[in-house]
């Protein structure tokens, strides 16, 4: 498989040099990185081409990664059924930075771009309808930003006297705790019965 891999890692250098800046085969799975302009031709390449055929859209998704300079990293994950094959192709963004939507190459990277907005807030410019899929109408932020709050920054509720859904801010019934794992038998200064059969 992995013979496959770098054979098809080395024609993509060949036939589209340009829109790859790196390469790799690592635990039997090629990552392939390019860059937000030359993303639509690369996936397009690797759907249309016959040595390919990567024709099935597995996945798009979002890695968050704050201390980097360009935050993001948009991963496509396509599948090529007729050589049993899987690329993932990554493209680093900055925070506010668009990528191209790929619904033109990939009719159903619609849903996935539209989840990878929701939960990042990363932008597909050209993306016909993109709105909040996973979280409520009025959301603030995006949830899987690694700067968002573990609480969140409101609260919903059923209300009996309103009769209605409420929102509210959001309020800890206590504060967080640090739990301590270490058994009480453990981390004592004085010996205890049975001490000494343990260490013989």
């Amino acid at each position: 498989m992995s013979e496959a891999l770098f054979e098809i890692s080395t024609y993509l250098r060949e036939m589209r040099g340009g829109d790859i800046l790196e390469a790799t085969v690592a635990n039997a799975e090629l990552t392939v990185t390019s860059t937000p302009e030359a993303i639509i031709g690369l996936l397009t390449f690797l759907r249309d081409d016959p040595r390919c055929g990567f024709v099935s859209m597995i996945d798009i998704c979002g890695v968050d990664w704050p201390s980097r300079a360009k935050r993001f990293d948009v991963v496509y994950h396509l599948l090529s059924p007729k050589r049993n094959e899987r690329i993932r192709i990554k493209v680093a963004l900055a925070d506010g930075e668009s990528v191209p939507s790929a619904t033109s190459v990939f009719m159903g990277a619609d849903w996935f771009e539209r989840e990878a907005w929701d939960l990042y807030g990363i932008p597909f410019s050209g993306h016909a309808d993109l709105r909040r899929l996973l979280t409520d109408y009025g959301f603030d932020g995006h949830p899987m930003r690694k700067d968002f709050p573990l609480t969140g920054y409101v609260e919903l509720r059923y209300d009996d006297t309103a009769k209605r859904v409420v929102y509210e801010p959001v309020e800890l019934r206590q504060e967080f705790r640090s739990f301590d794992f270490l058994s009480p038998w453990e981390g004592t200064d004085y010996i205890l019965p049975g001490d000494e059969k343990a260490k013989s």
